[in-house]
């Protein structure tokens, strides 16, 4: 693209981020509020099942949101194609216009972690990655702008707020959502060297290859720390089951390792005879932009760039370290122990 070319994408790019910061903190406010008013199991029953995922009652209450606040901007920005759930083949915005000549792709998770929230155990999150539209061709890797803002538990009054323009760092802001007050927040990852006394894991949420995936994660973790010893806990355990979820704690310095590997291990189900798990898709990294930003290194399995198609059924499998010294320790215990099973 040419350079008046990236500065009309710029200045666009700016017009949308106040665009989604009301629409994230409208479907926060809306969602908090059918947790407050509604019972988790009114909230847990399945409305639909999609080619990504199971969609829940409580993710209905953001469809409506994404269209009216968005839809009354479209036109000014040049047009928006919407790649998430519920919109099946993506939507865009003016109604009724050409996709094709739509300015910007955007790929959205309006609840990323509604197990959790709908359980009222851990917030969710609402995630939107932005991209110039290069049509079926747009990747992740060509995300330009992401908003990542949480949707707290009911019992829970602070809220945090995460943007970053590509090459512009990361913006916080944590909101008091009873006094109204929003003060800005600086997130660092950790700067440890090693994964002792900290949080270092494998994602492994659901049945199906759990005990595979416990297994690949002991022997990294063996390979890194040495044999466990008596009456000591070397490291940690965190399954928060949101990619968002999961980058924030990378962000945020609470984790130094995480990897979520679920796709690599189809060939095991398929041995077993098995259907295809619930993997990562692409509009739950939506927002990965924030933690590289932030300083987190992100990749593929195999160690090269962390990249998706726009989609909503494509399997993802990423890998994520605090530090570059991390990724130097665990990288080559990690794929070693995929290649000795065939998984890599």
């Amino acid at each position: 693209m040419s350079e008046a070319g990236d500065a009309i994408v710029r200045d666009a790019i700016d017009g949308l981020l106040p665009v989604l910061k009301r629409l994230h903190r409208r479907i926060r406010s809306e969602v908090v509020a059918a947790c407050r008013e509604r019972a988790s199991d009114e909230l847990a029953r399945v409305a639909a099942e999609t080619g990504g995922d199971t969609i829940y009652t409580i993710d209905k209450v953001s469809e409506m949101l994404i269209l009216k606040e968005l839809g009354r901007e479209a036109r000014t920005l040049g047009g928006l194609v919407i790649i998430a759930e519920g919109f099946d083949g993506g939507l865009t915005l003016p109604l009724g216009s050409s996709p094709e000549r739509a300015r910007f792709r955007l790929l959205m998770d309006p609840i990323d972690g509604t197990r959790g929230l709908m359980y009222q155990k851990r917030s969710a999150w609402v995630l939107t990655g932005v991209a110039p539209n290069r049509g079926d061709g747009t990747r992740l890797s060509d995300i330009a702008l992401a908003v990542q803002t949480e949707i707290p538990l009911v019992k829970q009054y602070l809220a945090d707020e995460l943007s970053a323009v590509r090459g512009g760092g990361v913006h916080g802001e944590r909101h008091d959502l009873i006094a109204g007050r929003v003060v800005p927040m600086v997130l660092r990852p950790s700067s440890a060297e090693t994964i002792e006394h900290g949080y270092a894991m494998l994602s492994r949420f659901f049945p199906g290859v759990r005990d595979e995936i416990a297994a690949v994660d002991e022997e990294v973790v063996r390979a890194v720390l040495g044999p466990p010893i008596a009456g000591r806990a070397a490291c940690f355990e965190d399954q928060y089951a949101s990619s968002a979820g999961q980058f924030y704690e990378l962000i945020a310095g609470h984790d130094r390792f995480n990897a979520d590997l679920r796709p690599l291990f189809e060939p095991v189900l398929r041995r077993r005879g098995e259907a295809a798990g619930l993997y990562c898709h692409p509009y739950d990294v939506s927002t990965a932009l924030i933690a590289l930003e932030a300083g987190v290194v992100l990749t593929s399995p195999n160690g090269g760039k962390l990249d998706a198609p726009f989609s909503v059924d494509a399997p993802v499998s990423w890998v994520g370290y605090a530090n570059q010294r991390l990724r130097r320790l665990i990288e080559p215990a990690l794929q070693n122990a995929l290649r000795r099973r065939g998984l890599l």
